[in-house]
């Protein structure tokens, strides 16, 4: 039998949990002018979503593109984890068109969870061999989720012991207004410093009075007392 975007979303909507949906869209921010406004949930756990989207992999890209559409964000979530699972295995052609859809569709991925689980995997990873001026232009939008993507995809190029991409993303979107975006930053920057804290605290020699709090605290989170408390003081 033939899979298409209905298939898929029939059995999201056949394991909907509405009780644990109403919580989730609380958790999302879905209120009248929170970041996540007017969102809907099925209240489908991660892992299950992970299992539908590998069970769905073959899924072509338009009909995952029309779940990645969908007004259910778990229809959303799971057609991004099918295009994280197909882009492992995809060819060069296949991998450019994945990533050209999902950056044609980040009106889309339009919440922090959407956008940390994937975009490593579709956006960042292909990086690690290609032109790297796509984080640049989503970092320099003026819109959320664009920056987030920019800037927490440069956690497949961390992995490899590649900082400087992160470091310069970091060094953009420094003064963003928007905790998501703080947050996120010294996530990358945490990250950084697990593998290398000498290049961590280069950085923050440089920018830890310009840098918000809520960055900082991230940021150093896993130093010792003593040198955190150092940080926190400058």
């Amino acid at each position: 039998m033939e899979i298409t975007y209905t298939t898929v979303k029939n059995e999201l909507l056949a394991l909907a949990q509405p009780e644990r949906a109403i919580l989730v869209a609380r958790f999302f921010k879905t209120a009248p002018g929170q970041y996540g406004e007017g969102d809907q949930f099925l209240g489908l756990s991660m892992p299950k979503q992970h299992e539908i989207a590998k069970r769905f992999k073959a899924l072509t890209l338009s009909e995952t593109e029309r779940l990645i559409r969908d007004p259910y964000h778990e229809c959303r979530m799971v057609g991004l984890l099918i295009w994280v699972e197909q882009v492992k295995k995809a060819g060069p052609v296949q991998r450019t068109e994945i990533i050209e859809r999902y950056l044609a569709n980040r009106k889309y991925i339009n919440n922090w969870d959407l956008v940390d689980v994937t975009c490593p995997h579709i956006v960042g990873q292909p990086l690690l061999q290609d032109d790297r001026s796509i984080l640049y232009d989503l970092a320099h939008e003026d819109h959320l989720w664009s920056q987030r993507i920019a800037i927490v995809s440069t956690l497949a190029l961390i992995r490899k012991g590649q900082f400087s991409d992160t470091f310069a993303i970091a060094e953009i979107l420094l003064s963003h207004k928007h905790d998501l975006i703080h947050k996120a930053i010294g996530w990358m920057l945490r990250e950084v410093g697990k593998r290398n804290i000498d290049a961590l605290e280069e950085f923050l020699h440089d920018h830890v009075r310009e840098m918000p709090r809520t960055t900082l605290r991230y940021a150093i989170e896993r130093f010792d007392p003593t040198r955190r408390k150092y940080y926190l003081a400058l």
